[in-house]
């Protein structure tokens, strides 16, 4: 009994081709996104809700908390309970909106170089304090803003300082862009493109040219930046590789109480600056006294 002959099988090509000729049926449909190989809801929703309360300057009730990250206040109940718990969220008295504590900012505090850092700073920081009658702060670079890790208040009655924790814009500040002008290559590039990212219109040209110039001289001073009468006076905290680790600033005020002009002030912030340096493993070059000379 003769067999029937194999129906021949089409080729991929072929197969392609006809497809192609079908129309609608033949669009290629997208791809779905990739799912994370692991997945822990329950984390990710804890840190949705500590970002979220990051972002915001006033408080917010859990059921606003829902509404803002789109999700039920089942979902978001249970976490912002245990966050309450543990103490990263507080309630200020008399109120039931929540707020983030300061028990992120202890647990960075904790990270070994920066403790460090914090340790090896605050004797020399509570002395220059003392003998010029000033505050001072140390500051370090957080994403494109500036974090005061440590500060010691003026002794005199009447003084400026900023509270440990304060953010400010690295760019907008004399301790921002003198970190900025002491950051390896590809760190620095990566600032300049963020901060046009974030601020379209500002002039990136001119920010790297005056960031150059910081560089070159190894301080920034600017008078009334910030607040009028106040005159920031930042030197670097270098490490072995001549990178900062840090900056330290003395917002500088001029009134009847002041041990010194600041002129003498900034020569004594310097050889803190450089004590300090040498303990970390770095050497700071000294620049050229009355600063701007």
């Amino acid at each position: 009994m003769d067999s029937k002959p194999a129906k021949p099988k089409r080729s991929a090509a072929s197969r392609g081709a006809a497809g192609h000729g079908d129309g609608a049926k033949g669009a290629a449909k997208p791809a779905p996104a990739p799912k994370p190989a692991y997945s822990a809801p329950a984390l990710e929703k804890g840190l949705d809700v500590i970002e979220l309360l990051a972002s915001l300057s006033e408080g917010v009730t859990p059921s606003q908390i829902a509404q803002r990250l789109g999700r039920s206040l089942q979902e978001v109940y249970r976490v912002v309970v245990a966050l309450e718990r543990r103490g990263y969220l507080v309630r200020p008295p008399g109120e039931e909106a929540l707020i983030l504590s300061m028990r992120l900012f202890d647990l960075a505090s904790r990270v070994p170089p920066l403790r460090r850092l914090v340790d090896v700073a605050w004797p020399i920081m509570n002395r220059l304090s003392i003998e010029t009658y000033q505050a001072v702060h140390l500051a370090v670079l957080d994403g494109l803003s500036i974090r005061v890790v440590s500060q010691v208040d003026s002794p005199a009655p009447l003084g400026f300082r900023l509270r440990v924790g304060t953010q400010n814009p690295a760019e907008k500040t004399a301790s921002g862009r003198l970190l900025m002008a002491y950051q390896q290559p590809a760190v620095e590039d990566w600032l300049y493109g963020a901060i046009a990212q974030k601020d379209p219109k500002a002039d990136i040209g001119a920010l790297q040219a005056r960031v150059a110039a910081i560089r070159a001289r190894g301080w920034e001073m600017i008078e009334g930046e910030q607040l009028k009468g106040i005159v920031d006076v930042s030197f670097p905290i270098l490490s072995s590789s001549g990178f900062a680790f840090a900056v330290i600033t003395m917002p500088f005020l001029s009134s009847a109480m002041e041990r010194m002009p600041v002129d003498a002030a900034s020569r004594v912030l310097f050889e803190a600056a450089s004590e300090i340096t040498a303990l970390l493993g770095g050497t700071l070059e000294r620049p050229r006294f009355p600063l701007g000379s």
